[in-house]
């Protein structure tokens, strides 16, 4: 896909690989409204020149805000990167299942939503494209992010599903599978970080390619494993 003059929704844009995409997608020219919670760092790129969308994703009544924000303008690609991590881990002690509730809404229910409201403005354009970053741990789980993964696990056969419906219409569905980096999130992670921007220089890339998958980085070695025996795969990511 070329991406000059593109109109993007990029969820989750006001940080971390999300940021990272929202640059790099408009030095290829892409007309890029990004969205986010937090109130200094929307601030922050609105003054950096991008149109902000003020979205709180873990809940429907935030997802439908979104979709009445964006009305009818045009949308060429629809890019599902916000997402949330939460601690869940009983070693630890007792969880929170609101906490729960809210990853799963953003991690999976809001780009479910989100697809089925913006459905029609993407097919009305000539050539679109759906983009769910997932994750390395959609393939094999960690046992201390139990929930994150089984959201990203769902939102990977969400993509695989939603691409064989869609594959005559005119729509790539673009799965992104990054390994940990360094953002935000993974702050108290111990393993070595990918940076943001080489990750969402993979996913843009994937995107001008129309590839299917972006397996990105140490993915991809898991994926190779994974194949190779399901698992070797378990047991290596169960441990982190």
């Amino acid at each position: 896909m070329d991406l000059s003059g593109k109109s993007v929704l990029l969820t989750g844009g006001t940080a971390g690989i999300g940021r990272e995409i929202a640059l790099q997608l408009r030095a290829k020219g892409a007309i890029v409204v990004l969205t986010g919670r937090n109130a200094d760092r929307l601030a922050a790129m609105q003054a950096e020149g991008f149109d902000v969308i003020a979205a709180d994703l873990s809940n429907a009544d935030g997802v439908d805000a979104l979709v009445d924000a964006w009305g009818d303008k045009p949308l060429d690609v629809l890019l599902n990167n916000a997402g949330q991590l939460v601690d869940h881990d009983f070693r630890k002690g007792p969880v929170d299942p609101d906490a729960a509730d809210a990853c799963i809404y953003a991690n999976l229910n809001a780009p479910i939503r989100l697809t089925a409201a913006l459905m029609g403005a993407l097919k009305s354009r000539p050539q679109a494209a759906i983009v769910n970053v997932t994750s390395g741990l959609a393939i094999a789980p960690a046992a201390r992010t139990p929930v994150y993964c089984a959201t990203k696990s769902g939102l990977r056969f969400y993509s695989l599903a939603l691409r064989e419906q869609l594959k005559d219409a005119g729509i790539r569905v673009i799965e992104a599978l990054p390994p940990v980096v360094d953002t935000q999130m993974n702050d108290g992670n111990p393993m070595k970080k990918m940076p943001a921007e080489e990750c969402a220089r993979q996913i843009v890339d994937a995107i001008e390619k129309n590839r299917d998958e972006a397996n990105i980085g140490m993915t991809k070695m898991l994926r190779v494993v994974e194949s190779a025996s399901p698992s070797l795969a378990k047991r290596i990511t169960l441990r982190f």
